[in-house]
């Protein structure tokens, strides 16, 4: 694999990172993961523009254009053209010549890392769709940060993992946030709804296009609450996120969803035409 660091392009035995690195020691660092169809970055502007946001927020004052350029170029580097892939974008706060909580004089230069590997998207999460179930919400409260300081979101994978099923679903004082990697969905009496955005949540790039394509299709949506003990009346359930696009939800806690899901279906479709219509796949 080539992967970028720091202005270079190379093998990835040979990218090293000095273990005094605040993305190391601390987590201190953003990132961002892009989805790539037939050789084409999707949404690559939005992706950049969270980036920027995330860097504002964790106070660092260090876009990188150079970024801009990376994710076709690794995926030339990497053979990946015309294939479907998974681009990473990571900046972390850089390494300084000691270890302590405040910030590194400003002149600490940020440490720049991608990578591409080709990604196949596991058929089951469409048909018959995504196996959830809903945990506690232990995660600190800016989860609108698109931060690497992930270890909540690792053990609730694991936990859904564990549990036999591919996703888990946070909640917080009764109301669903998100997914350890994923945007959360229902649909009532015909009405789609997402919990709206705070600090507990991402801002997902796909959240944002499924609201857009909800509007733009005369499809009712709404950015509101859905409560637990609302989702044994949900007539569907999907999530959105960068690998999983718009996937059904076929079973949560252990409860099977009904068979037919036609707004999620539409609304996959719409998602696929938009795909098509933007990166040619």
């Amino acid at each position: 694999m080539i992967v970028y660091l720091n202005g270079q392009y190379l093998p990835i035995e040979q990218a090293h990172i000095s273990p005094m690195d605040r993305g190391f020691l601390y987590g201190d660092a953003v990132y961002e993961v892009i989805r790539v169809y037939h050789g084409t970055p999707f949404r690559l502007q939005a992706h950049f523009d969270r980036l920027c946001e995330s860097l504002a927020k964790m106070r660092m004052d260090c876009y990188p254009t150079v970024l801009e350029d990376v994710p076709k170029r690794l995926l030339a580097e990497n053979g990946l053209g015309g294939q479907e892939a998974l681009v990473y974008l990571q900046v972390t706060r850089g390494a300084a010549p000691a270890r302590h909580h405040f910030f590194p004089a400003p002149e600490t230069k940020a440490t720049i890392y991608g990578m591409a590997w080709k990604f196949t998207p596991n058929p089951v999460w469409l048909n018959p769709g995504m196996t959830v179930i809903t945990l506690g919400d232990d995660r600190w409260a800016r989860c609108d940060i698109k931060t690497t300081a992930l270890v909540p979101n690792v053990l609730g994978n694991q936990a859904a993992r564990d549990a036999g099923a591919h996703e888990g679903i946070y909640v917080r004082d009764g109301a669903l946030t998100e997914g350890t990697l994923s945007n959360v969905w229902g649909v009532f009496e015909g009405e789609v709804r997402t919990p709206p955005l705070t600090n507990y949540i991402l801002p997902g790039i796909k959240r944002q296009l499924t609201l857009d394509l909800c509007r733009a299709n005369g499809i009712p949506v709404r950015e509101a609450p859905i409560f637990a003990h609302e989702l044994a009346q949900a007539e569907e359930l999907f999530i959105s996120s960068t690998p999983y696009d718009i996937a059904p939800i076929h079973q949560v806690d252990g409860r099977v969803m009904p068979a037919e899901r036609p707004v999620t279906k539409r609304l996959m479709r719409l998602f696929a035409d938009c795909v098509a219509k933007e990166t040619g796949a």
